[in-house]
């Protein structure tokens, strides 16, 4: 089976999922023929991806979320602004996916959460099969339970959510814990999709706290805390387009560009993790078995952390208050059933992806 892949840009979570997939596609002696990856002007694509991939990454301008004028929150008004001002642009991405699609090769199309795939199969109708796979096809399941928020921020969450799926055979929702799936609105509940350079790791307990922030003026707030605390060790991840790859504000705290061993081998080791809410680092830390703070930095990310807090694997906050993650990592106690539903995420999507080449 031919494989190609179309990967929204946006963090770290659907970057390394499709590495987790890819691993297991080849193991099961599939081949994953193409990639390509949404970029915009405010994201990089990390270096551990291009290198984890064994065929060629090709890149597209995609649609994409922008941050408040703090870099903190993402601003839904201005950003889909922004993205209509850009329809022509997008055009052009969407006549490229679809050359693409042909001249891969491929015999099914797995999507990463990326709108402007649903877009080619609505305008252009490939006929390559597509499976759409992310967290947030959890969101369209009539049993997910959702935080309070925006009534209007959810609605537009759903409809973008349905439109990058528009085409796909299946839909594949990545979840915290097993549910029934919902045949009604097309989802199948599936496991998480984590690295082996996770599953073969078992957590320690260390000195120091671990985070990662997709928008950088989080910063602010990191640092504000440390200088009241300036014996805690902190050990933080961003994105923050022209920093260094590590910036070493002073013995304790450190800020680091993503490396993807790095960011997994501080996460193994570290005290408690403070995060910005995204799926796949918030299951990586309940693998390990770590105390987790969310802080969403958009709405989707008010979803991911609701639901992780139901399972008992976190709190959330407005802002990187560790004081309050450290109150929580005191008695906080490991789901111990995680790792076994986690175990078992790429083969069963490989089974699935098998099937929907099988019924063309």
């Amino acid at each position: 089976m031919k494989v190609m892949f179309i990967v929204q840009g946006e963090g770290r979570g659907h970057l390394t999922q499709a590495i987790t997939l890819e691993e297991a596609l080849r193991r099961e002696g599939h081949e994953v023929v193409e990639v390509l990856v949404g970029r915009s002007k405010q994201r990089r694509l990390p270096s551990f991806f291009r290198k984890a991939m064994k065929v060629k990454v090709r890149q597209f301008e995609s649609p994409n979320f922008l941050p408040t004028a703090a870099n903190k929150r993402n601003n839904l008004p201005r950003s889909v602004a922004y993205n209509v001002f850009r329809l022509h642009r997008y055009a052009s991405s969407i006549w490229f996916i679809h050359k693409r699609i042909k001249a891969s090769g491929a015999d099914i199309v797995v999507n990463f959460y990326e709108l402007l795939t649903g877009l080619t199969y609505l305008l252009l109708q490939p006929d390559v099969p597509q499976v759409s796979i992310g967290h947030q096809y959890m969101f369209l399941h009539s049993d997910f339970r959702f935080p309070k928020t925006s009534r209007l921020e959810l609605l537009s969450l759903r409809l973008f959510t349905h439109m990058t799926c528009l085409g796909a055979k299946e839909r594949l929702a990545l979840s915290f814990h097993q549910m029934e799936d919902d045949p009604g609105n097309k989802v199948l509940v599936v496991p998480p999709l984590l690295r082996s350079e996770i599953l073969s790791r078992k957590g320690r307990r260390g000195n120091y706290l671990h985070g990662y922030m997709v928008n950088s003026g989080f910063s602010e707030s990191v640092m504000r805390w440390h200088r009241i605390h300036p014996t805690m060790p902190l050990n933080f991840f961003w994105d923050k387009k022209d920093a260094e790859a590590t910036v070493r504000v002073d013995d304790t705290l450190t800020f680091h560009q993503l490396d993807d061993k790095l960011f997994i081998d501080s996460m193994q080791d570290c005290m408690a993790y403070a995060t910005t809410a995204g799926f796949e680092s918030v299951c990586e830390a309940m693998y390990l078995g770590k105390p987790i703070m969310m802080v969403p930095a958009h709405v989707e990310q008010d979803c991911n952390a609701y639901d992780a807090s139901l399972c008992g694997a976190g709190i959330v906050s407005h802002d990187f208050d560790i004081d309050n993650l450290l109150k929580f990592a005191a008695d906080y106690r490991p789901d111990p059933q995680f790792r076994s539903w986690a175990e078992n995420g790429g083969s069963r999507i490989a089974a699935t992806l098998e099937r929907v080449v099988s019924a063309k």
